[in-house]
């Protein structure tokens, strides 16, 4: 049964405006139980079992970061960054009846203490369809900079 595309962008909208309110709680409901969440360091296909990365995390360390943003004691996001995030180019690359890949292009600026930062990549996502939306099983975020100092990747990419 083909994924219906306008359901997949929506989709991705609201899990970019979720990141953007710190609506932490909602965000993570959108995931998987089994999920993998991935942010390379340096290059885009290394092993992340052999090599650094940004962020590779499954559920539960996904739900102690969590807990951690909002427990306060995150003292690189307070005051939170505010955040405003572009998602486009959405491309449904492989579907079948239990998970679709889906690529997209994202931009996101960060504000925060005066200081503005721009991050830029692409995200491919594995969703799995659960009712009338989906729950994200894998997602990779592909930052253009991921090899250049980044100063404060503490929010949610």
């Amino acid at each position: 049964m083909p994924v219906d595309r306008h359901k997949v962008e929506d989709f991705l909208y609201r899990e970019a405006r979720l990141m953007d309110e710190h609506a932490y709680d909602e965000w993570l409901a959108l995931w998987a139980d089994d999920a993998l969440y991935w942010v390379p360091c340096n290059e885009h296909d290394i092993d992340p079992e052999r090599h650094v990365s940004i962020v590779y995390e499954d559920k539960a360390r996904l739900e102690d970061r969590i807990a951690r943003l909002k427990s306060g004691a995150a003292y690189a996001q307070e005051p939170k960054s505010r955040l405003s995030r572009v998602v486009s180019n959405v491309e449904i690359e492989d579907e079948n009846d239990t998970e679709a890949t889906v690529r997209s292009t994202f931009n996101v600026t960060a504000l925060r203490r005066g200081r503005m930062d721009i991050f830029a990549g692409r995200a491919i996502h594995k969703l799995r369809p659960e009712g009338d939306s989906f729950k994200i099983a894998y997602k990779r975020v592909l930052l253009i900079n991921n090899d250049a100092v980044i100063h404060n990747l503490t929010f949610l990419i």
